[in-house]
């Protein structure tokens, strides 16, 4: 809804109730001209009133101002019309009163309103922001996040309720907030799509079609623009892959490839915990998944995902659902879990693990509990469905808990706001257990359980000019080991470590060693403090501070004092 439109909008719900004042302005001041006027001491007939005094008259009269008669005393004729111009100044307005305060009630009109007021302020948004379609507990966690990194966010969410606890919520910086269908095309050029300062949008709503539609006009109207899709369908996720989605989150996917690894490869899966946790939060090191028989409860679409995880493994599963599993070749019991017979039954005495998937909280719990009454050495893999149960689940300490908002927020983080570790990332996955545990009690002793600080660097002229020119001129050869102190008196090593280089024409570099010289080009990504970070962005963006850094040496600043500087120092060689 544009500016012209909500005009017309307006003008269209008023128009019959300007008629109306418009019609009675004009009889009044028609009848007021045709009054004969008074007499004068002669006896004489004055004239009528003119044109412009009677709507002179007729406008302070009707707005209740009242100014007295003009330009002489009122015949006994123009006194009775002006009392029936009062009286039909009243209805007019009492009428027109109405119909403005009932326009202002309307719930087509607030929209326009908001419409308006949100793409206002998208508009004049100067700095990169996400689009984050869909505020529920996902939508939550991400924008609480970027704001804590420093970007801003855009919202598009249909509940009125969640928009208001965004609106209730303490972020740094303002973040634009329109209550509409994310699905609609013209809803996301309104929420900035297709703006040069949108850096990527997310579509988190729980609703697959609605996301599948944001995927649809992401890639038509910004193809350029990283999309990420929650999808929890397989039809939806083929159909979203079908015309080229990059980034599509199935929770309940993920989850089963976390588990998997787990089950091969415990540090691996721990130490990518580390990495793509939330910023703030603190990652628990999980104990290693048992092997044995497995009982699972909730045969839906995040059972049917880990089932297939779990027997992949080689581990056999028992279910207990309600109803009975298409697949013949299961183990199956009626039920729901919650009960200790249906448990009995599946053999929980025996069992090493137990799966609650079901889509409530409550009887997940019940399940659990019963569980480990029933064998307290059980592994609990628990299905957390809502963030705010958070404190019922703590206090049960499951094994592992999947929490489908946090594993869509942990992607979508990891893939937006550091592209560098999703194949960092991928090379954990694939790594053997020793060198993933190795890494892993390497970093944590490093930097502890808090989940570090992630970032990605590009030796170029706009992440790192300082660095760029120093090597266009050739004026030194840079070791990431030499770039990588800190610009104070001793200039000890930042506290972060490289993981990953990437150069092109050359195969991804791990772990990559301090004495490499960097060239143009060269991608960097880095786990360490928030302290390391900036005292690298200011090596990499002042040329103060870099040669600091490279030399030790405290060179005056600005470009006459450099000047001088290096004369002096060359007299000094020359004698």
């Amino acid at each position: 809804m544009t500016h012209t439109s909500t005009i017309f909008l307006v003008l269209r719900r008023l128009r019959t109730p300007l008629l109306v004042l418009i019609t009675l302005f004009a009889i009044s001041v028609l009848g007021l001209t045709l009054m004969p006027g008074p007499l004068d001491p002669n006896g004489g007939q004055l004239p009528r009133m003119s044109f412009f005094h009677a709507v002179y008259f007729i406008s302070y009269t009707a707005t209740t101002i009242g100014f007295g008669e003009i330009p002489y005393a009122f015949s006994e004729q123009q006194r009775l019309w002006t009392v029936v111009c009062i009286y039909m100044s009243v209805v007019g307005w009492a009428y027109t009163l109405g119909s403005v305060f009932a326009m202002l009630q309307d719930k087509n009109f607030l929209n326009a309103l908001a419409v308006q007021r949100f793409a206002r302020q998208v508009r004049r948004l100067r700095e990169h922001f996400f689009l984050v379609c869909g505020y529920g507990e996902a939508g939550h966690l991400i924008c609480q996040a970027l704001d804590e990194l420093g970007y801003r966010a855009v919202v598009i969410e249909k509940d009125e309720v969640k928009i208001g606890d965004l609106e209730l919520q303490s972020y740094q910086a303002d973040v634009p907030a329109l209550c509409a269908d994310a699905g609609q095309p013209d809803t996301l050029i309104f929420a900035g799509l297709t703006s040069k300062y949108c850096r990527g949008v997310m579509a988190l709503t729980n609703d697959d079609s609605t996301n599948l539609a944001v995927a649809i006009a992401a890639r038509l109207l910004a193809p350029a623009l990283p999309a990420l899709c929650r999808a929890e369908h397989a039809d939806t996720v083929a159909n979203m892959a079908s015309f080229g989605t990059r980034h599509i989150i199935n929770p309940f996917e993920k989850f089963a490839e976390y588990m998997a690894l787990a089950l091969h490869s415990p540090a691996a899966y721990n130490l990518l915990l580390w990495l793509t946790g939330l910023p703030g939060t603190t990652v628990a090191r999980h104990r290693e998944p048992p092997k044995g028989k497995w009982v699972l409860c909730g045969y839906g679409a995040f059972g049917k995902v880990m089932t297939r995880a779990l027997e992949n493994a080689g581990l056999p599963v028992t279910i207990i659902d309600r109803a009975a599993p298409l697949a013949p070749d299961h183990t199956w019991y009626k039920g729901d879990g919650t009960g200790a017979d249906a448990l009995a039954a599946a053999g929980i005495s025996d069992a090493v693990g137990i799966v609650a998937a079901t889509a409530s909280d409550v009887n997940n719990l019940s399940t659990v509990v019963t569980a480990k009454q029933l064998n307290p050495a059980l592994f609990t893999v628990l299905r957390q469905n809502h963030v705010a149960n958070r404190t019922l689940f703590d206090a049960f300490e499951s094994d592992f808990a999947m929490v489908p908002a946090e594993i869509v927020a942990h992607e979508c983080l990891a893939i937006l706001t550091t592209p560098l570790l999703t194949p960092f990332l991928d090379r954990v996955r694939s790594a053997d257990d020793a060198w993933a545990g190795a890494l892993l009690e390497e970093l944590t002793g490093r930097f502890g359980w808090d989940v570090p600080c992630v970032w990605s660097v590009s030796i170029n002229l706009l992440q790192s000019p300082a660095v760029y020119r120093v090597m266009m001129r050739h004026e030194a050869r840079l070791s990431l080991s030499a770039l990588l102190r800190a610009p104070v008196t001793d200039r000890p090593p930042l506290a972060c470590t490289p993981l990953l280089l990437l150069r092109e024409g050359d195969p991804p570099r791990y772990l990559p060693d301090g004495e490499l010289e960097l060239r143009l080009g060269d991608q960097l990504l880095f786990a360490g403090t928030e302290e390391a970070r900036r005292d690298l962005g200011m090596t990499l963006f002042n040329g103060h501070t870099l040669q600091f850094v490279l030399t030790g040496r405290d060179l005056p600043g600005g470009l006459i004092w450099e000047w001088l500087a290096q004369r002096r120092e060359a007299r000094s060689r020359s004698s």
